[in-house]
């Protein structure tokens, strides 16, 4: 069963995925206008709330940081890939899609899922392996993001570039050694951007089936950004470029 806590997470969670909600815990006693908008929202689609003790709370949060409110979903539904690429109100040519290879840490995924979202992303591809799975940590360092952005994971992430092909989308891989400047390309088409971790980057096989390698340049001495700042730069720049008349 999946768990999420804290206030914001959990509205989220109630504004975007409700109908996969199981129920809600909020501590004995918790008041405030955040808790009445969320007594408002369980009210209004039926969903269960349990009232509990503040110990009780900690101790099925495993921490303390849960603001009193707990949310129990059924389970975290990924998206078909063909439900990502079928969007009928968007045309094809203004598609972007963010894929994330070799992003272990549940923090990073999280931030790169809600950058993306920011930044018009209709969709987030992960592999089976070598990549964090959507977890509470996930969603809580997303902002609830990941609630509302389609999220497909697949088996071989090298087949599906394949498949992103076939559909059209051209596929640019993040490389800090040997990419080009990303700003130097106009992205027009359906675009795929893939980045992988600081440390390791995206996997060979995967880097050698991308049709251009890009990176931001750097002036510092520091040779590398967070992955979901490097990912929000140059999602920033391309959904610019989209958004051209």
């Amino acid at each position: 069963m999946l768990t999420i806590y804290g206030i914001h997470p959990v509205t989220e969670a109630l504004e975007g995925s409700g109908n996969d909600i199981e129920k809600i815990i909020l501590t004995r006693g918790r008041k405030g206008g955040d808790i009445q908008k969320i007594l408002r929202m369980t009210s209004q689609r039926g969903i269960p709330v349990i009232f509990k003790d503040r110990g009780y709370v900690d101790e099925f949060a495993h921490s303390k940081n849960h603001q009193g409110v707990i949310c129990l979903f059924k389970e975290f539904h990924y998206t078909a890939i063909e439900d990502i690429l079928s969007d009928p109100d968007e045309s094809i040519e203004e598609r972007l899609i963010l894929m994330l290879d070799c992003i272990e840490d549940p923090q990073n995924l999280g931030s790169l899922i809600r950058t993306g979202h920011c930044f018009g992303v209709k969709g987030v591809i992960i592999p089976e392996d070598r990549t964090a799975p959507v977890t509470p940590a996930v969603i809580k360092a997303s902002a609830g993001a990941a609630l509302h952005t389609p999220i497909a994971r697949v088996v071989n992430i090298s087949r599906t570039i394949d498949h992103l092909k076939k559909e059209g989308f051209w596929i640019y891989g993040t490389d800090a050694k040997y990419g080009s400047d990303f700003s130097s390309f106009d992205y027009e088409g359906p675009v795929c951007l893939v980045m992988g971790s600081e440390k390791k980057g995206i996997r060979p096989l995967v880097k050698k089936k991308c049709d251009f390698l890009v990176t931001i340049p750097m002036a510092g001495r520091i040779d590398s950004l967070n992955v979901s700042v490097a990912a929000g730069i140059m999602l920033r720049e391309i959904a610019r470029r989209k958004m051209k008349p």
